[in-house]
């Protein structure tokens, strides 16, 4: 009897110890970021490097919706860049260069954020919405060749994963790890001769920096 008396006493003492603990050091309240947010995007992905714009909204302190605008040269995977003695770079058999410029609408979900501290604030995403694509011919001059570019016009999106980083709460840092899809529902664009593509996108790595308000 006087060993479960003492087990009880026990336990009961350390339930009110932990209790005071708690009392003393209450778990640090989330960050209240602004609730609005916008910026540019850089993106990378084998088909080379893209730029864009972003703008976001929290409806709650995990749930945000944005619109995206970005610009990114596509490319077939069958293309062989070839250099030739002076350093100047071709590639044979291509007939056209591709640009993908997007306009997106999604949803944007911050996870873990009762464990995790807003240093590092996770996040899942997928976004939808029109594409343009551009085409201009491979044989011109770059800025010379949009001169004579055409656009044709379908739908995308994209799925991903990402981070902001910092507790600032004015600059908005992050990077996200994307997979886009451009799907046409005709002939699709010639980008090497005869051969046509009718989808396009990718694994695209963007970094996010902004300011937020």
């Amino acid at each position: 009897m006087k060993k479960l008396i003492f087990i009880i006493l026990t336990v009961f003492s350390f339930n009110a110890f932990s209790q005071g603990i708690g009392d003393i050091a209450p778990e640090k309240e989330l960050i209240k970021f602004p609730p609005n947010s916008i910026g540019f995007d850089i993106m990378f992905s084998e088909g080379g490097f893209g730029l864009g714009g972003f703008y976001r909204h929290s409806m709650t302190n995990n749930l945000s919706y944005f619109l995206e605008f970005s610009i990114s040269e596509a490319k077939d995977q069958n293309e062989m860049e070839y250099v030739n003695y002076w350093g100047n770079t071709t590639v044979y058999g291509k007939k056209n260069r591709v640009f993908v410029m997007p306009l997106l609408a999604g949803l944007s979900y911050r996870v873990f954020s009762s464990n995790l501290g807003d240093n590092f604030r996770p996040f899942i995403s997928a976004a939808l919405g029109p594409s343009t694509i551009v085409t201009t011919p491979y044989e011109r001059e770059f800025f010379n060749s949009f001169r004579m570019a055409q656009a044709r016009y379908t739908a995308g999106g994209y799925i991903g994963i990402g981070a902001n980083f910092g507790s600032d709460q004015k600059a908005l840092m992050g990077i996200s790890f994307r997979y886009y899809v451009t799907h046409f529902f005709n002939q699709g664009v010639e980008s090497l001769a005869g051969r046509f593509q009718k989808d396009l996108g990718g694994f695209y790595i963007v970094l996010n920096i902004g300011s937020m308000y």
